[in-house]
């Protein structure tokens, strides 16, 4: 009995230090996630308006751009997948990589080559895992991203829109990041960034009421459109990144009060084992001490005789 009394006092230690550990990273994850909600709600009206001015300009001019125009016959895409570099975060980053498994097997049934690119170590480790081709990656940065590192992220995406498909350029670029709805809801969606369909900006911007500002072009729509295309991918990938990174830390403090409560329901059933273990011991020295004593009490009374 003292063993298993002793080896129930260690699991509780263990468990106990656990749970001090999980509230400490749900209490850091609950702030950072008030932090990256700031930020994404700092980040919506600069976004707005440089769609606005896009889908402006490419309404009030008949110019072929990469940013607007459809291509005749799509033969190549890539996919931006968002992850994070840290786990600790439930299904967070599963659900993010089904969904760009889901839109990558999309885009192939349609006959498109996929060149993929990922953010994050969850998800390029997966797909090293897999041995699954990527065309290039970051990390470091998922946490609490920057503008700096949306631009980072972006170059590579603009120079492959530019180019041709011949030389190793894209058609369409597509973004898969998971969308911060609520503290408790986080939803993985995959969006198309490039060509801008003008006709969803056209119709939401009808449904709501607003109505698009008019532009003048100088020195040409061409030149304009020129100007915005890394400024709207930039924009629109920061955004991405800080639903993410929002979604993420949601994500984990969700886990980790899920985690907190679970060690204390252990440390309960743990606390119940180890006190029927002592009072089954404190039982069993008593039935020693009576057995003992009536044995000794026997023994007297046969030598007086």
């Amino acid at each position: 009995m003292g063993a298993q009394l002793r080896v129930y006092k260690r699991r509780i230690r263990s468990v106990t230090a656990t749970k001090k550990i999980t509230k400490a990273m749900e209490m850091i994850a609950a702030s950072r996630v008030v932090k990256a909600q700031r930020k994404v709600a700092a980040s919506a009206p600069y976004a707005t308006e440089l769609t606005r001015a896009v889908t402006a300009v490419g309404t009030g001019s008949n110019t072929k751009h990469p940013l607007t125009t459809e291509a005749e016959t799509a033969t190549r895409s890539a996919v931006l997948l968002l992850t994070s570099d840290r786990g600790l975060a439930g299904a967070f980053n599963s659900n993010a990589i089904k969904a760009a498994e889901l839109l990558t097997a999309r885009l192939e049934v349609e006959g498109k080559q996929v060149d993929t690119y990922i953010v994050g170590r969850r998800g390029l480790a997966h797909y090293n895992f897999r041995e699954r081709k990527v065309a290039e990656s970051w990390s470091g940065f998922t946490d609490e991203p920057t503008y700096a590192d949306a631009k980072k992220v972006a170059g590579p995406l603009i120079e492959a829109i530019e180019k041709e498909t011949a030389d190793g350029g894209v058609d369409e670029l597509h973004i898969v990041y998971t969308e911060f709805v609520s503290m408790m809801t986080q939803t993985a969606i995959d969006s198309r960034l490039l060509p801008l369909r003008l006709e969803e900006v056209a119709e939401e911007s009808s449904s709501t009421g607003e109505i698009l500002p008019l532009y003048e072009f100088e020195p040409s729509a061409e030149d304009v459109l020129d100007a915005l295309l890394p400024r709207y991918v930039e924009s629109r990938i920061y955004n991405a990144l800080l639903q993410s990174a929002a979604s993420k830390h949601a994500a984990t403090r969700r886990a980790m009060k899920s985690a907190t409560d679970n060690a204390g329901d252990l440390i309960t059933t743990l606390s119940r084992l180890a006190n029927a273990a002592r009072q089954a011991e404190i039982t069993q020295e008593i039935s020693e001490i009576v057995g003992g004593s009536a044995a000794l009490a026997d023994a007297t009374a046969g030598s007086d005789k």
